[in-house]
């Protein structure tokens, strides 16, 4: 065991002043009422706190085709009926609308992950934090799901410069499909998606049966859930699948996707996870000891989002936190009881245990086929 982790965090203030639009459900202020719960509770203490870097067009780049990182460049919202075959082949419009200040946005939170993957890699740190990224729908040409650039693929990326193999584990409600199709051919990343499947929930993949192609073959893991499970149900299912996964694979390092859209009552999710529920995976995840990359994601019930990833922050620095959340700016946004922990939900639970054990017999026959630490060469990763 490490003596005590190093926990490297990410954050810039100006990542809360964008706005989506009036009606859209994705609210970057979130990312605002996050931090000052971690100040609130004093755990920027125990942290090293960096501002970081805006991510350059080249950077993004790596990932995202040129044509359309620079057309995320140029587009203004004024400009934007100027474009009207470039906003359909980019998928810009109603759900990704183009705002004040897009691309920086897209900067600051790729860069956070970015500089969050450089920190692990040169050994500054054994964890670091960036919630306001996670952003884990967009494509290599086109936004999807209110994200814009895939931070998280350009962080693996950046991983795989210096570890054979990646594991990305995520559990957000919604499929992690832009890190899956980024690496879907290739068996030096592991995708793990644990995620709503089925009634035509966004984005409709994530099938137990889409499990890779080619190099990739058996090198994506899909757990589709349905409407309602619980605590007890999803961290048993995780932590068999996960402990099994990095057993068989060997990762270097882990990144983990928290999307809060999967705690009960969040606005656009159908899971009744607790918030001690959700930060059980966390806890899980940190105890493999390896180089761990943690992000946000999605979370549409805001004042639920700040107190997640707060409570994570906690939970990632060893340190339990009061329930009764100390005096801060956006304290207002707690009433009526102003309490950290989020209770689990009431909807009907659609996950019988057949149903479970199917996916988990599916997902552990399939990591069987994968014999222990493939011989993976470091070979380059072509997107």
């Amino acid at each position: 065991m490490r003596s005590k982790d190093k926990i490297s965090y990410f954050y810039d203030g100006d990542v809360g002043n964008v706005y989506f639009g009036p009606n859209h459900p994705m609210k970057p202020h979130r990312l605002c009422m996050t931090h000052h719960l971690v100040l609130s509770y004093e755990l920027h203490k125990k942290m090293e706190i960096y501002r970081p870097h805006k991510a350059y067009p080249v950077e993004l780049a790596q990932f995202h085709s040129a044509d359309y990182v620079e057309f995320l460049h140029r587009i203004t919202p004024d400009t934007q009926h100027l474009f009207p075959n470039e906003m359909t082949k980019y998928n810009l419009g109603e759900d990704c609308p183009v705002f004040e200040n897009l691309f920086e946005f897209c900067q600051i939170y790729a860069g956070g992950t970015l500089d969050a993957a450089r920190r692990l890699n040169n050994q500054l740190c054994d964890i670091a934090i960036n919630w306001a990224g996670g952003l884990h729908h967009a494509k290599k040409c086109e936004a999807s799901g209110f994200c814009y650039i895939n931070d998280l693929v350009l962080g693996i990326l950046e991983l795989l410069k210096h570890h054979a193999r990646v594991l990305y584990i995520d559990i957000d409600v919604h499929h992690g499909d832009g890190v899956e199709e980024a690496f879907y051919l290739t068996d030096r990343v592991m995708t793990v998606s644990f995620h709503k499947y089925g009634d035509l929930f966004f984005p409709g993949t994530g099938d137990v049966k889409e499990i890779g192609e080619k190099e990739g073959k058996y090198y994506a893991i899909n757990v589709p859930l349905k409407d309602g499970i619980d605590d007890s149900s999803f961290t048993r299912l995780f932590k068999t699948i996960i402990a099994k996964v990095v057993e068989t694979y060997l990762p270097g390092a882990i990144v983990l996707q928290c999307g809060a859209d999967s705690l009960a009552g969040d606005r656009l999710g159908c899971f009744n996870l607790s918030s001690d529920g959700h930060a059980e995976c966390v806890r899980f995840v940190k105890k493999f000891n390896l180089p761990l990359l943690v992000t946000g994601g999605g979370g549409y019930t805001k004042e639920n989002v700040a107190r997640c990833w707060a409570f994570e922050t906690g939970v990632l620095l060893d340190t339990e936190l009061p329930n009764e959340i100390p005096d801060n700016d956006y304290i207002e946004f707690f009433k009526p009881d102003y309490s950290l922990k989020i209770p689990g939900g009431l909807i009907e639970n659609f996950n019988s245990k057949s149903y479970l054990g199917n996916i988990k017999m599916n997902v552990l026959e399939n990591l069987r086929y994968i014999q222990h630490a493939p011989s993976v060469q470091m070979h380059e990763v072509i997107l």
